[in-house]
C-alpha cells in the first residue's frame, strides 16, 4: 500500500467524524508518561500535580508521545480531579494509590457547599498548556481534552480515595437519590463548563472518562447516570467538536452507554469490535480495543492481536485504534512506536 498521506490531526479528526481516512489513527490512553524514560526522569524532581500545573512541563509531557511514537493525537497531561480546585474540594494524588480527598463529600451540607466557578479562573494553567500544545503541534496531531464523568468524579469525592466497589458512593445513590441527583447536577454543570473552556483553548476532541460505570446494572445506570451524561454530550455537540465516551467493563450496558450520544464509544477487550458495532450501530464510531497486557508480550503476539482488532474493524469509518485501558508502566515504548507504524502501514483507506 502507499504511505500515509494525511497529517495525524486530519486523520484523527476525520475518523472521529466517521469520514474516510488514509489509514487507521492511533493513540494510547496514558501515553504521556508512565512507561517513558523521559517522563520518569522528570518525575524524579517534580510531583504529578506540580507538572500538571506548570504549563511548560505539562506541554513537554503531552508532546512526548507524538515526538517519540508518532501517535495521531496528543491527550493533555492532566488528571480528572482538576475541576475540584474550582469546586473548593482539596485533594492530593498519591502516586502509589491515586486521588485522595481528606474531607469526602457525604452529606447535603457538603454537596451544597460545592462551588461552580469559572473554569479558566480556577485552573488557568490547564488552558495555557492547551494553547501551547496546539501551537507546538502545528497540525501534526489532534489535541484531545478530557474530563471525568459525573459518576466517576462523584465516586472519588464520596469515597475519599480509590475504592474497589464504590460501596459508599453507591449506597448514597441508592439510599438518597435526591441528594445524589443534586450532586450529579452540580458535577454535570462543572464538567460542561470545564470542557467548553478546553475547546476555547484549543482542544479538538473531547473524551469523557467514566471509568467506573462498569459498576452499574442497566436500571441504575439509566436512572442515576445516563441523563447527566446525555446532557454533557448534547453540550459537546453544540461546541462543534467530536466526543469519545470511555468506560471499562461496560459490555452489560453497552447500548445504554452509547445512547448518551457520544460520536465514538471506547470499548475494552471484553467485547469484540464486531459485536460492539452490531449492538450500537454503524452511526457511532469505536475506539479500541487492544488489551494493554498484550504489549508486555513478544512482538509476534502484539502483531497477531493488532491484526485481530483491525480485522474486526474491517475498514469501517470511525475506528480509532487504542488500548482498552491505559498503557502499563512496564511497557517498552519501542513496542508502542512499532505498533503505531504497523497500524498505519497495515490498514489502507477505509471503505
Amino acid at each position: 500500500m502507499s504511505a500515509p498521506t494525511m497529517t495525524g490531526e486530519a486523520r484523527m479528526l476525520s475518523a472521529c467524524r466517521l469520514q474516510e481516512v488514509d489509514c487507521t489513527p492511533v493513540w494510547f490512553m496514558r501515553q504521556a508518561g508512565r512507561c517513558l524514560p523521559q517522563y520518569r526522569e522528570l518525575r524524579k524532581s517534580h510531583g504529578i500535580l506540580e507538572m500538571i500545573r506548570d504549563p511548560e512541563l505539562c506541554t513537554q509531557v503531552t508532546l512526548m508521545p507524538v515526538d517519540l511514537m508518532g501517535v495521531d493525537a496528543a491527550v493533555l497531561y492532566a488528571d480528572i480531579m482538576m475541576p475540584l480546585y474550582g469546586m473548593g474540594v482539596p485533594f492530593s494524588i498519591d502516586p502509589g494509590i491515586g486521588p485522595m480527598i481528606p474531607s469526602p463529600i457525604r452529606d447535603r451540607a457538603a454537596v451544597r457547599a460545592l462551588r461552580i466557578a469559572d473554569a479558566e479562573a480556577a485552573t488557568p494553567e490547564i488552558f495555557e498548556a492547551l494553547r501551547m500544545v496546539r501551537h507546538e503541534l502545528g497540525g501534526r496531531a489532534a489535541v484531545i481534552g478530557f474530563a471525568g464523568a459525573p459518576y466517576t468524579l462523584a465516586s472519588y469525592m464520596i469515597e475519599g480515595k480509590p475504592s474497589k466497589d464504590r460501596g459508599m458512593a453507591k449506597s448514597l445513590m441508592y439510599g438518597d437519590p435526591q441528594l445524589w441527583a443534586e450532586l450529579m447536577e452540580t458535577l454535570t454543570e462543572v464538567t460542561i463548563n470545564y470542557l467548553a473552556a478546553q475547546v476555547q483553548a484549543g482542544a479538538q476532541v473531547l473524551q469523557l472518562f467514566d471509568s467506573w460505570i462498569g459498576d452499574l446494572g442497566p436500571s441504575a445506570y439509566a436512572e442515576h447516570v445516563l441523563p447527566h451524561n446525555t446532557r454533557i454530550f448534547d453540550a459537546i455537540r453544540e461546541m462543534g467538536v467530536p466526543s469519545i465516551h470511555f468506560g471499562t467493563g461496560i459490555s452489560g450496558i453497552l447500548e445504554l452507554v452509547a445512547s448518551a450520544g457520544s460520536d465514538l464509544m471506547s470499548v475494552d477487550w471484553r467485547v469484540g469490535l464486531t459485536d460492539a458495532w452490531q449492538r450500537i450501530g454503524d452511526s457511532t464510531g469505536i475506539q479500541g480495543n487492544l488489551d494493554p497486557t498484550v504489549l508486555l508480550a513478544p512482538w509476534e503476539a502484539i502483531q497477531r492481536e493488532a491484526d485481530r482488532v483491525l480485522d474486526q474493524a474491517d475498514g469501517r469509518h470511525g475506528h480509532v485504534f487504542n488500548l482498552g485501558h491505559g498503557v502499563l508502566p512496564e511497557t517498552d515504548p519501542a513496542k508502542l512506536a512499532r505498533l503505531v507504524e504497523y497500524v498505519h502501514t497495515t490498514t489502507g483507506a477505509t471503505q
